[in-house]
C-alpha cells in the first residue's frame, strides 16, 4: 500500500534531488523516497525501545554479506579484484561501517539504560 503526500521542498534539496534524478536516470520521486527510507532507518538510537536497543546490539552483517565480504577481502589482498568486484567490495565496506557503527551507539544506549554491563564489568 502506498500514500500519495504533498511536500513543498526548499530550493536547495529539490535541486540536488532532481540533480541526481537525472544523473542516474530515475523518478524524482524515486530518488526522494529512497532518502526518506534511509532516514527512516537510521531512527536516533536513543529513540528505539530497550527491546531495540538490545537486539541491535547484538546485530551482525548477514552470513551471506559477511561470506562475500571475506571473498572479497581475500581478493583483495591478493590485489585480484575487478572493477565490478571493486565497487561490491566498497559497497559491502560501507554497509558493514554503517552497521558497526550503529550496534557501537545501541551498545553505549544500553549500557546507559542498564540493559546490559559496561564492556568493562563483562
Amino acid at each position: 500500500m502506498t500514500m500519495t503526500v504533498t511536500l513543498e521542498l526548499p530550493e536547495p534539496l529539490a535541486y540536488s534531488a532532481s540533480q541526481i534524478a537525472r544523473r542516474t536516470q530515475r523518478r524524482l520521486e524515486d530518488v526522494l523516497v529512497e532518502w526518506i527510507d534511509q532516514a527512516a532507518a537510521d531512527i536516533p538510537v536513543e529513540l528505539l525501545s530497550d527491546a531495540q536497543v538490545l537486539a541491535l546490539s547484538e546485530e551482525q552483517l548477514a552470513s551471506d554479506l559477511q561470506a562475500e565480504l571475506s571473498e572479497l577481502l581475500a581478493l583483495n589482498r591478493e590485489g585480484e579484484l575487478t572493477t565490478s568486484q571493486r565497487s561490491r567490495f566498497d559497497s559491502l565496506m560501507q554497509l558493514y561501517r554503517q552497521q558497526l557503527v550503529r550496534k557501537a551507539q545501541a551498545v553505549k544506549e544500553a549500557v546507559n539504560r542498564r540493559l546490559r554491563p559496561s564492556l568493562s564489568e563483562a
